[in-house]
Parts: structure tokens; C-alpha cells; sequence
């Protein structure tokens, strides 16, 4: 046969999609892997006609999942970008919202057993190497797909997954403020280095003549705007413990304002060179946790209500809408200690089947 199959489903996770595979049915060799993957999506092409890819870094993602060894882990959790515009598979960063397909998944897979109820399935971030817990809706034991729950950036309403999670800050980093400090300044610009489960830095969009509620296509279009941001995120990669950042896709630059719609912050996200439609689960929750570091650049904008003792709700605006993190934050003395954070995704299944590539990319065997 001049195709070979591999099973995988398509799901929708959070604001993105993509292709998720179980461990074994994939070559276990990276290089084979990665033109496995890009040949499935039909990368590198702009509309990935050829493949499953949908043409955007948001459609063209990948998650890799098998039952953990790991104690009190379920499953081990891989998260790959296929890029639509180069033959390149990234694992330089994790992504939260394809983590919302990841117990669902599990569960259709048998990875899991469901329990009646509510299953919830604690996760292993392999690109982060930290733990994530999902509270899926399992009535009768199956995955409940419909509900009442509802995310910007998602058409409809679905069954809730609460995700809370563990041990992230300086997963990528090393550190919460990796440069050590709430504030530096790079090419004049006062930035915020950040990573709460996403390596993130934190500008102002005034410093760079926007107002903050610019659409991300009037962004992307502005030339010079794209540029000093890119020059900033060079420059700090280094300084984040990243190394030359100049083909990674860490880390993420979020412009930031004050709130529009009566959030806590506005958030515009380059993720590294095309603007979110949104913005990513993790780079929304390492905003939220930046929102609440004195001194840095969002807590200086930002508009936040925060009680001793109780869990702070930050609402991260986004250009379609807002993102919701439930932050548990300590301060002492100025230092900073992010306790927990939890948030809200939704996910669907949207097929299950096989994904076919050339026999001379890999014969499966």
C-alpha cells in the first residue's frame, strides 16, 4: 500500500485544534516522527491543503499521550507545533488549551477508566515538566461533550473541564521572574519577564503607539511595531534562560492596556510573529500571575481586587473576548509565591478515524 494509517483523533481543545495521537502509534524515532506529523497536516504549505492542518499555528497543533509510570500521574502529556509555514515540529512550549482535549481523550482511548460523574485525570506536561489535573464531566461513565459552559473564542456552549494546576511557575524559566527582577528595561522599553507555565514578557501597548484594542490583523500589519517586538524578544531570551529565542516560539510578547470591556487587562499576544485571535491557556495565566507581582508592567495598568486569603479572579481580555484565572497568590517581603491556578476549558471530539501519510515517509513498521 502506498499510504500508511495511524489512528488518531481531531479535537478541538480550548481555542485551538488539532491531531492527537497515543505514543505507541507513532514512530518512536523524533526525525521520523516529525516528518510524520508535518506530512499529516500537509506543512509546510500555507493552507496545508494536503494535510489535516487548517493553514494557522492554531489549527495545526499536535498532542502525543500515553499512560504514565509516573506516581499518582494518569497520563503523560507531549505537546508538539507543527508550523504551517516551515518543515518544523516545535516542543518549545507547552499549550493549555490542547491540554483540554488531553483527559477526554485519555478516557475515549482506555487510557483511563471513567468513572461516573466526574473523572478527573491528572496530567504530566512533558514540555514543562509539570502536573495538570482536568475535571471531566463523565455521566454514565462516557465523556459528556454537551453543556452550559462557554469560552470566548468558541461558538456555542459545552460541557465544562476545570483544569487546576501544579508546580508551574518557572517550569520553562527556571524562575517565576527569571531576570530576576519585576521590571527591566530592553532597547528603552520597560518589559515584565514572566513564566507561569508560558514564558511570557509583559510591554505596554502605549510604549509602542497603540491604544491596546488594536485588532491582531492591524498589528501584524504594522511593520515597525512587529519589529521592535521581535527585537525585544531576542534580546531577552538569554536573559530567560532560553538561549538565542530566534527560532523558538518562546517566549510570547503580550502587549498590555488597561481593560475595555471591565476585565482586569487587555492583553494583544504575538505568539512569537502572528497575533492570537485570543490568547494561549498558559500565556493568559502567566499575565494573570503578572498582574498580581508589584511593580512589574501589568500590575502597574492593571485593575485588579485582590482579598487576603481568598483566590484573586483575574479576567485577561483578549481580542474576542476574555479568559478567566483563578489566581492563589502569597506575598512576603516582596517576594512572590504562586500557590495555585485554575481556569475554565471546553473541549470536543470531532472525529475519530485514521490520518494517512506516503508509505516513503514512514511505512509504520
Amino acid at each position: 500500500m502506498s499510504q500508511t494509517a495511524i489512528p488518531c483523533l481531531v479535537m478541538r481543545g480550548g481555542t485551538s485544534k488539532g491531531l492527537f495521537f497515543k505514543t505507541d502509534d507513532l514512530p518512536s524515532e523524533r526525525a521520523t516522527r516529525d516528518a510524520v506529523l508535518l506530512s499529516a497536516m500537509g506543512s509546510p504549505d500555507a493552507r496545508e491543503i494536503d494535510g489535516m492542518g487548517g493553514g494557522h499555528p492554531l489549527t495545526s497543533k499536535v498532542a502525543v499521550v500515553k499512560k504514565s509510570n509516573r506516581p499518582d500521574i494518569d497520563v503523560d502529556y507531549l505537546f508538539l507545533q507543527v508550523w504551517p509555514d516551515r518543515a518544523e515540529v516545535s516542543d518549545q512550549q507547552n499549550c493549555g488549551n490542547i491540554l483540554a482535549g488531553v483527559a477526554p481523550f485519555a478516557i475515549e482511548q482506555g487510557l483511563i477508566k471513567a468513572q461516573d460523574g466526574i473523572t478527573s485525570v491528572r496530567i504530566w506536561m512533558e514540555n514543562t515538566q509539570s502536573t495538570a489535573t482536568a475535571h471531566v464531566l463523565t455521566p454514565n461513565k462516557e465523556v459528556s461533550y454537551d453543556g452550559d459552559a462557554r469560552i470566548d473564542g468558541v461558538p456555542r456552549s459545552h460541557a465544562p473541564i476545570n483544569i487546576d494546576f501544579e508546580d508551574l511557575a518557572g517550569s520553562s524559566c527556571g524562575s517565576l521572574l527569571p531576570t530576576g527582577n519585576a521590571v527591566d528595561e530592553i532597547n528603552g522599553v520597560r518589559v515584565t519577564c514572566i513564566d507561569n507555565g508560558m514564558p511570557v514578557v509583559c510591554l505596554a501597548a502605549s510604549d509602542f503607539g497603540l491604544i491596546g484594542n488594536e485588532t491582531p490583523a492591524e498589528i501584524e500589519a504594522n511593520a515597525e511595531v512587529a519589529a521592535r517586538v521581535e527585537a525585544i524578544r531576542l534580546a531577552v531570551g538569554p536573559m530567560m534562560n532560553l538561549g538565542d529565542v530566534t527560532n523558538k516560539t518562546v517566549p510570547k510578547m503580550s502587549l498590555v492596556s488597561a481593560p475595555f470591556s471591565g476585565g482586569a487587562i487587555s492583553t494583544r499576544t504575538f505568539i512569537p510573529h502572528r497575533v492570537h485571535d485570543a490568547i494561549g491557556v498558559l500565556g493568559a495565566v502567566s499575565v494573570a500571575t503578572a498582574c498580581l507581582v508589584p511593580g512589574s508592567v501589568a500590575y502597574d495598568i492593571a485593575h485588579v481586587e485582590s482579598k487576603d486569603g481568598e483566590a484573586t479572579m483575574v479576567e485577561v481580555e483578549h481580542p474576542t473576548g476574555f479568559f478567566t484565572v483563578s489566581m492563589d497568590v502569597q506575598i512576603v517581603d516582596g517576594a512572590v509565591t504562586v500557590k495555585k491556578s485554575a481556569l475554565l476549558r471546553t473541549a470536543r471530539l470531532l472525529m475519530r478515524g485514521e490520518v494517512y501519510v506516503p508509505s516513503n515517509v514512514w511505512s509504520g513498521k
